[in-house]
């Protein structure tokens, strides 16, 4: 007998409401939830085939340990007693910065993902920390924490208000969105055109969301942040300048008029290959429109220049007046985050605390490049300890950071490795432990990160679709557990972990003097919550001390998890609001608009001015049916347009002698790979893209269908030496590759 159950989709960042078919104890059918507040019923392939990713037969089912060079199945006791041996012989011998972490983008789309690592890197004391965000978006964090003073204060386009939007290095009818959450962002899209709104997308590539623009612009990879440095010059030159009502909160402007006088659109013209008519045009719509906003995403921040373009941005969204009013770029406000604080000055946003002990790159919001992971295993130097242990959780840095071979080679020596992971995969193969979370309708759901990136405020929460397997353990305990071993607590009751959480929340919540609890009892509050998971205590914890919470009483209409449980579609919260000044954490308490990190390094943007690259350069690019390197291993997933294919302009592939569908060799820094071509016009002259995400070719994994068609590993031409010097950020788009023909046009 088949029923129906609500889910969250965690596939993506658009965060879409689900209406799950369930039979027994299997999802046999997705569609759209019409009732959910947020997303209204849309749904892409990936939600679609929801049943086919949950019951993929490939996913482990029980843990693996390593025994006489084999991972064998074994109980979940055994399994966390050698974590706790592997991790606990490092750290007592080498000291806490020897075990390496590795976090991957899963994190964010699990509840589990989101509460226990930051609990982890806590306990544990270690400084080796990677994350995805060093192949992605930390340039982003970057120039938010120096122009706001908080890393994690981004704001996203008001899309369903805005009259103008510019977007670069961002491909959304692809992607669904990235750092902007937004169901059916196709849909919103064509409604900005249709309330006579403009759209200009900034692409070397001419994608689906290009070919919906009013003007595409095909500009040379990798130089953005010219072009909008151009951009920012000219709405000085021509005194189009206009903060609105954040000129008292802004200050810097003088600086960077100062600071921008040498890119001018006729001297980042040919560098960019944008014609300086074009980009004065650019500012000046920018500037005229009523309502407008610069969104850039993964195609500008994976580039050389990655944190300028981000500052670029910001700056070109203040000096309109467009930051932080309505149609513009706004600040969301997420059920979970904490309680605005009053508006004043903050501890302000550092960088370069600590550096990696082989290359000495700066940390940035207390992470490490992970294109350095490799080097800080299997390099010795006079700096410390390299890296002995590491603990991975949803994390493939394999395929997807640079020089994976390399990296490969690298996981094979170390000392012991423990791997949460639901696939023995390309990097979860040289674990001493994997450790595989249930699949997602086994698990419940709520978006603590992507919330706070929401183009509107609402919120939501799914309880687990199907029970818990027998034999399966809840992602929640699995973290918990693994916590608990590798800081010396192994043996203590994984309620332990949130106890801990819950009690140092509220010991802080009732010291402040603005918290809605200021001076009440800790342990009184604490036997309030409900919840029938420590997961559930700890969302209604951070529900109730919330920006729109009851405050344990303090307002009887606020937000709880029991009001929250009452309303399986979610709750609308309203469209984004202006916030500031409160929100600002700079030392000023102010908008700092050209820090000193960034004035130091925009003489290296003015050196890109002369120059002008030879050959090819190699983009990536984003498939709709895929995410990462996640879901090769479900069939209704691959295949059509989801193959890995090297597309190459026509004009290229003739002077080339290159072939549709004939093999060709690319060669970049770090190694060579070998794919079909697909010649098209959707990339410009010069330009050739290859997906991320492939190469399930190594021996020794278990992906049975990803296998059959493996593709290839685009960060393979990487060697890892190509870093965003103030994000860390690793470079994989704009980087010099070499094609070759292995059977020529007659």
């Amino acid at each position: 007998m088949s029923r129906t159950a609500l889910r969250i989709c965690p596939l993506c960042e658009a965060t879409c409401g689900l209406t799950l078919t369930v039979e027994g104890s299997s999802v046999t059918g997705a569609r759209g939830d019409r009732e959910d507040v947020f997303s209204k019923g849309f749904i892409c392939p990936k939600g679609a085939s929801f049943g086919a990713v949950d019951g993929d037969p490939d996913r482990l089912r029980t843990p693996l340990v390593r025994r006489d060079g084999e991972l064998r199945e074994a109980g979940w006791e055994e399994a966390f007693d050698a974590v706790a041996a592997g991790i606990r012989r490092v750290v007592e011998q080498y000291g806490p910065h020897s075990v390496g972490v590795v976090l991957g983008n899963p994190n964010v789309h699990t509840v589990a993902g989101a509460l226990y690592p930051p609990v982890l890197l806590a306990r544990l004391g270690t400084r080796s920390i990677f994350t995805a965000s060093t192949v992605d978006q930390m340039p982003k964090h970057v120039s938010s924490g120096l122009l706001y003073g908080d890393a994690l204060a981004i704001p996203v386009p008001d899309l369903d208000r805005t009259d103008h939007l510019l977007m670069i290095g961002a491909n959304p009818l692809e992607s669904n969105g990235s750092l902007c959450t937004a169901p059916d962002f196709p849909g919103k899209l064509k409604a900005l055109k249709a309330r006579g709104g403009t759209l200009t997308v900034i692409d070397p590539r001419r994608t689906r969301t290009a070919r919906l623009a009013d003007r595409h612009i095909e500009i040379r990879p990798g130089t953005d942040a010219l072009l909008l440095a151009a951009m920012t010059y000219t709405l000085f030159e021509e005194g189009l300048v206009d903060l609105g009502e954040l000129a008292s909160h802004v200050e810097g402007v003088d600086e960077v008029r100062d600071a921008v006088r040498e890119f001018t659109p006729e001297a980042v013209a040919l560098a960019c290959d944008v014609e300086a008519p074009v980009i004065r045009t650019l500012a000046r719509e920018l500037a005229a429109a009523p309502t407008a906003s610069v969104y850039a995403r993964i195609g500008s921040c994976t580039v050389p220049f990655g944190t300028l373009g981000s500052w670029l941005v910001d700056v070109l969204n203040i000096l309109t007046g467009n930051l932080d009013r309505p149609g513009g770029a706004l600040f969301p406000l997420a059920a979970t985050d904490r309680a605005p604080r009053p508006a004043g000055p903050g501890r302000g946003f550092q960088l370069g605390r600590w550096h990696s002990r082989v290359s000495r790159h700066p940390e940035a919001k207390g992470e490490l490049p992970l294109s350095a992971l490799a080097e800080e295993i299997d390099t010795a130097t006079d700096e410390g300890e390299p890296i002995r242990a590491l603990i991975a959780v949803a994390a493939n840095p394999v395929l997807s950071a640079p020089d994976g071979n390399r990296l490969d080679k690298a996981l094979g020596s170390l000392d012991f490795m423990v791997s949460v992971d639901p696939y023995l995969n390309e990097t979860s193969r040289h674990a001493d432990v994997v450790l595989p979370p249930p699949p997602p309708a086994q698990s419940p759901h709520h978006d603590f990160a992507l919330n706070a990136l929401a183009v509107r405020n609402q919120v939501r929460y799914s309880p687990p679709a199907v029970p818990l397997e027998p034999g399966r353990m809840a992602e929640s305990e699995i973290l918990a557990r693994l916590v608990l071993a590798a800081t010396g607590m192994h043996g203590a009751d994984p309620s332990t972990v949130d106890d801990l959480v819950i009690g140092q929340t509220l010991g802080k919540a009732v010291a402040e003097a603005h918290s809605p609890v200021h001076g009440r009892d800790p342990r009184e509050l604490a036997a309030q919550l409900t919840g029938e998971t420590g997961p559930e205590r700890r969302l209604d914890l951070m529900l109730r001390l919330g920006p729109y919470g009851d405050g344990f009483g303090a307002d009887p209409d606020g937000l709880t998890l029991a009001r929250l449980l009452e309303h399986p579609h979610g709750i609308d919260l309203g469209p984004l609001r202006p916030r500031l000044p409160q929100g600002l954490k700079t030392r000023s308490g102010r908008i700092e608009l050209l820090p000193r990190p960034i004035a130091d390094d925009l003489p290296r943007l003015a050196a890109a001015l002369r120059e002008r690259p030879d050959g090819l350069l190699l983009v990536g690019r984003r498939h709709l049916r895929s995410n990462n390197s996640w879901m090769h291993n479900v069939p209704a997933l691959t295949g059509g347009t989801n193959r890995c294919t090297l597309h190459i302009h026509p004009e290229d592939a003739e002077r080339l002698g290159v072939r549709d569908g004939a093999q060709v060799r690319v060669k970049g820094a770090g190694g060579e790979v070998t794919a079909p071509a697909e010649v098209t016009e959707g990339v410009r002259r010069g330009v050739v893209s290859l997906p991320h995400g492939w190469g399930h070719d190594r021996p020794g994994t278990r992906l049975g269908h990803a296998a059959t068609d493996p593709g290839v590993n685009v960060n393979q031409l990487l060697d890892g030496s190509l870093l965003d010097p103030l994000s860390g950020n690793a470079v994989l788009n704009g980087v010099p590759v070499e094609v070759t023909a292995l059977v020529t046009t007659p």
